[in-house]
């Protein structure tokens, strides 16, 4: 906490789960330990990196302010994860009864006659929980947030639903090469059932044919031929 005489702010130091290409939040809360109307303003080194909602604003007596200090989206990482960005807390007394819409640049101005207090806050960046844990069993690193373990295991869950997901395509592919390779054999072992049949049918019109001693029937070319196309049938399927 950063104590003041008028504001103290909690955290002290402005601190941020870094991560690229996101938007990243954290708020700040200002209490007014005093009996008069404070206003406040904040500004930063900075000012095209952040936002600050409200930059400007009045506390109460004895009551509280929330602020929220918004980082844009960064393409890279900082060496170090060292961050030199400053933010600068302002506070004066006011008038009772005064409203954020009556706060001019004037009334933070020491040059004016006011006594304006201020408060220096550091930016500090959190490195991400997987360079964190990154080669570490133990369990999560102080500071890692609840939704950042929700990410982590959304990740995990996705990857093994892909892998199951490829895995059961596999398994059906294989069942289909399984039944075409069984449809195959039983057209292949009928054919050669059929193919031993006319073969035998051929010895047998070969004996017969040479105890009359007559010449080839025409039924026996027509056999020979209608081997040779159920042999070539099962050279085709294989």
């Amino acid at each position: 906490m950063s104590t003041g005489e008028l504001l103290s702010s909690e955290p002290s130091e402005l601190k941020f789960p870094f991560e690229l290409k996101k938007q990243i939040s954290c708020s700040l809360q200002l209490s007014n330990k005093t009996d008069n109307y404070v206003a406040f303003k904040v500004k930063t080194t900075n000012p095209k990196k952040y936002c600050v909602r409200p930059n400007t604003g009045v506390v109460l007596p004895r009551s509280t302010c929330d602020v929220i200090v918004t980082m844009q989206a960064q393409k890279e990482a900082p060496p170090d994860m060292q961050c030199r960005d400053k933010f600068l807390l302002q506070s004066v007394k006011v008038n009772d009864g005064l409203t954020a819409n009556d706060i001019t640049a004037e009334m933070f101005n020491n040059e004016a006659g006011n006594v304006v207090e201020e408060c220096k806050l550091k930016v500090v960046y959190i490195s991400p929980p997987s360079t964190a844990q990154e080669g570490s069993e133990e369990g999560p690193s102080p500071g890692v947030s609840f939704s950042d373990g929700k990410h982590a295991n959304a990740a995990e869950f996705a990857s093994g639903a892909r892998a199951f997901t490829e895995g059961l395509e596999a398994q059906e592919i294989s069942s289909e090469e399984k039944a075409l390779m069984t449809k195959l054999t039983e057209e292949k072992n009928k054919a050669i059932q059929q193919s031993n049949k006319l073969r035998h049918e051929l010895d047998l019109f070969k004996r017969e044919g040479s105890k009359s001693g007559g010449g080839v029937s025409f039924m026996f070319v027509m056999l020979i031929g209608l081997l040779g196309i159920i042999m070539g049938y099962i050279m085709k399927k294989w």
